[in-house]
């Protein structure tokens, strides 16, 4: 975020005024966005006292609403023989009753399929449809409509037990797609700062090797414990990229199944991460998905039953309110560059947060790294700004928060 231009980032108003001495005033907010002054004076930081608004040389002002993460979502989706209904309903609601709701929300997302293109009456395969791809799937054309930077299909087959296998093997290229779309893979198009949102769609339970991996094992819920099955696939998971899904202390993903639960009650109703793993199937499915359900469990996702293919619209909409509620608040922040003939002061650094029910704003301490956290602190490093868990919680729980993030300027370091 380059604050010296002006940009718009907060709520609208008029920029606040040069310091003491100054020769410019901030620039204007628009309508959706805050004020960002970088107003020029002979000393910024001069007296030695705190940097304010009205002294600052730089102010970046980001709210809540508008530096939501972007979120990456991806689906597999089971290709086996018994899978047709079920695939076919979810080409029939992921534009309306998922992408529509998400895009509505102003969230930056994307939307990665894992599955085999084609026609689900044809092959069990899938076809994504326009708007969300390129494709009008009437004829299903010989390509998936991959559709930069919304939509991207990796198309490889799923068959009943090797989704998560598939998914993690697929990742930097071990198991091509058919059309070479990616030849490295679907990390291509997943991106680091974004939350992971992954969906499975099957019938069947977990039982496959990481033959494409370094970590060569065999995952099965129908023989290991479920937990088991939920660490092993994660530590591979995490192996992959630890930039891109985190670590077994801050994981960056969660996981939704679409699975062969028996419905709740009432059917349409997703099964919340506290209750129990079910055990008991639905009418048309081959296996309750137990190793499923535990990474949704352990990762705060949503279950569903597959079985109830009337109620995708249902389904749908559940989990793009899902995505949307867990696109929380950035809690990183660029350091700007300086304003001309003058340079920041990190250490003159005052980040304030502005609770949204309009009690006093607060203040958080600088600490020296992220190994010095402490509640209401924050670090510098590496030319960002970083909010500590503490402090971080505190603003992403807060819908309508702001934070003001403050420098102060050096025009002698300039010299």
């Amino acid at each position: 975020m380059d604050a010296t231009a002006g940009a718009n980032v907060g709520g609208g108003g008029a920029g606040g005024d040069g310091t003491a001495g100054g020769t410019g005033e901030g620039g204007e907010g628009g309508d959706d966005g805050g004020t960002i002054g970088t107003g020029s004076s002979g000393s910024n930081t001069g007296g030695g006292g705190p940097v304010t608004p009205d002294t600052a040389c730089v102010a970046t002002v980001a709210h809540a609403t508008l530096t939501k993460r972007p979120v990456d979502i991806v689906f597999v989706i089971d290709n086996s023989s018994s899978m047709a209904n079920e695939i076919i309903s979810v080409q029939n609601n992921i534009n309306q009753s998922f992408a529509s709701i998400i895009g509505e929300s102003g969230i930056d997302y994307r939307v990665i399929m894992i599955s085999a293109h084609g026609a689900a009456e044809v092959d069990d395969s899938i076809c994504i449809g326009a708007p969300l791809s390129t494709a009008t799937c009437s004829p299903v054309p010989e390509v998936p409509g991959n559709n930069p930077p919304i939509f991207y299909h990796y198309s490889h087959e799923i068959r009943s037990n090797d989704a998560l296998c598939v998914l993690l093997g697929s990742y930097n290229g071990g198991m091509p797609d058919q059309h070479g779309v990616a030849p490295s893979g679907w990390s291509e198009w997943v991106r680091e700062d974004s939350l992971k949102v992954i969906t499975v769609i099957t019938d069947d339970h977990v039982g496959c090797q990481s033959t494409h991996l370094e970590r060569n094992i065999y995952i099965d819920d129908t023989r290991q414990p479920w937990e088991d099955v939920a660490t092993d696939f994660e530590e591979m998971l995490f192996g992959l990229d630890p930039a891109v899904f985190g670590d077994a202390t801050a994981p960056n993903y969660v996981f939704h199944s679409i699975v062969g639960l028996h419905e709740n009650e009432p059917a349409t109703d997703a099964y919340a991460p506290d209750a129990a793993v079910v055990e008991e199937m639905c009418g048309t499915a081959v296996a309750p998905g137990t190793g499923y359900q535990t990474l949704s469990k352990r990762t705060g996702g949503l279950r569903f039953p597959l079985c109830e293919t009337s109620s995708y619209d249902m389904v749908f909409q559940a989990i793009a309110e899902g995505v949307i509620t867990g696109a929380v608040v950035a809690c990183d922040f660029e350091v700007p560059d300086s304003p001309p003939g003058e340079v920041i002061d990190l250490s003159t650094v005052v980040v304030q947060y502005t609770p949204g029910d309009g009690s006093d704003p607060q203040s958080f301490k600088q600490v020296a790294s992220v190994q010095a956290c402490a509640p209401g602190s924050f670090y510098i490093a590496n030319g960002m700004i970083s909010l500590c868990p503490d402090a971080c919680q505190l603003v992403q729980d807060d819908a309508a928060a702001a934070v003001d993030v403050l420098y102060g300027c050096d025009p002698e370091a300039a010299q």
